[in-house]
Order: C-alpha cells, then structure tokens, then sequence
C-alpha cells in the first residue's frame, strides 16, 4: 500500500529545483542587505569581496549547509587531469569547555584555499614552497551540496592556479576569456551610446545559422514573403535527419 502510495506521489519540480544550490534567493534570505549588495557588485563588476563580508557570507553558506546535513565542505574544481579534484575539510573544529562540538567556517576558508599541485605541470625545476596550489572562490557560480553515500558536501566553486599563476584548471583560462570578451564588447556597447553598462556576459545558447537568398530567388518564394524574416520548421534535407550525420567522420 505504501509503495503504491509513494508511486502515487505527485513530483513538485519547481519545488525541489535548485532546492540544493546556495543561489542568490538564499544569499538574500540570509545575508544582511549591505553584505549582499557588496557580493552581488563583485558578481556583477568583478573586484576583492572584503574579508569583514567574506566572514559573514561564510558563516550564512555554512550554517544552510549544515541545515542540508553537511558535515565537509570542499574546494570544487577541474584539473588539466580531465576529472574534478576535492579535498575535504571538516566544519567540525573542536569541543568547548562544556564539551560541546564547534562548527566554523570563516571567510578566509571561504575565499583561498592551498591544495597540493606538485603533480601538476607548474613548468620546469623549483623549490618546495613553489609546488604550491591555490583555489580561488568564484562567486558567480553557486555553491552546492552534492549528496552520495559518504554523506552531503557543500562543494564551492573554485579556479586552481599554481604559485606564479599559471592555470592548472580547466575554469581559469575560461573565467579570463569571459573578461577578456567583456572588455572589447564593452567598446562596442559604449560606441553604440550605451555607456551605463560596466560588464557583458557571453553566454553558450542554441545554435544559429543565416543564409543570404539572392532577390530573384526569394520573389519566387512566397513562403519567405509572407513570414517577413525568418523562417522555423524546415525540415531536414534527406540523408541528414539522424545525428550520425552531425557525428559522422570526415571522408578524406
């Protein structure tokens, strides 16, 4: 009976999504309105969130976290090996003098963290100290719990780079590509009189193609007339309708 009950179940998805990701909603509910600004102008203009904000941002993903029945949180972020790296802490420090257990989590934690990269290509022979790794917040993606049978994890966005800088991430050369592309974008916007605007931010959407149709050609199409600019629903040309044509290999 309760099975049948259970398959019964109606699924909220609009309940349940996002229900394990510290997105802007949350960070509002539970940061105060100057913190939360002063993290919102870093996602949006770019720049150092303070350490004082870094604390309490910290302290609110910390204790949601614990809410979702996280006892580790880890620096989250994709190698040059081709898989994700973590390394996990605990929240759990130790017990006060009435024997009860602490939980912190500062801003410093939040913010840099100093993985092993000694495995990584940093680039020829150096000393000790320079095997050195270092993750760095990245606040414009959210934090998360990812859930598996050791237990939750709040696992917080992260690029990796080496002591002298270099990238030994997949995230960094992107992160730096996407301000790079602002920048110059960021001319043209001005050009066009737009001059409020202080960031763009390229996004991956569907695929688009346009084609140019001779005059003659498109007065003898009436169906290009009469939809006035774009036309949607062609169907595939015969012989290309399957992916295997998209994925096929090339013929030399």
């Amino acid at each position: 009976m309760k099975e049948k009950e259970k398959m019964g179940e109606v699924l909220n998805v609009e309940k349940i999504f996002g229900e394990n990701v510290f997105t802007l909603g949350k960070m509002k509910e539970r940061l105060t309105r100057k913190v939360f600004n002063e993290v919102k102008h870093v996602m949006e203009c770019g720049g150092e969130l303070s350490l004082a904000a870094a604390d309490v941002v910290a302290k609110a993903m910390k204790d949601w976290a614990v809410e979702k029945g996280a006892t580790h949180y880890t620096h989250w972020f994709q190698p040059l090996t081709g898989i994700t790296a973590e390394k996990h802490d605990s929240f759990v420090t130790h017990p006060d003098q009435e024997g009860k257990m602490l939980m912190e989590f500062s801003g410093k934690e939040l913010i840099k963290g100093e993985p092993d990269a000694s495995s990584f290509p940093s680039g020829g022979l150096r000393a000790t100290f320079e095997a050195r790794g270092y993750t760095a917040w990245d606040c414009t993606s959210p934090a998360f719990i990812k859930q598996g049978a050791i237990g939750s994890i709040l696992c917080i966005p992260t690029a990796f780079c080496s002591y002298k800088g270099e990238a030994l991430d997949k995230k960094t050369p992107l992160l730096r590509s996407m301000e790079a592309v602002s920048q110059q974008a960021l001319r043209i916007v001005h050009l066009f009189g737009n001059t409020k605007a202080t960031k763009v931010t390229p996004s991956v959407g569907p695929e688009q193609e346009y084609f140019l149709v001779d005059r003659k050609k498109y007065l003898q199409r009436k169906d290009l007339i009469y939809t006035g600019r774009t036309l949607f629903g062609a169907p595939a040309p015969k012989g290309q309708e399957m992916e295997d044509h998209y994925f096929g290999v090339i013929r030399e």
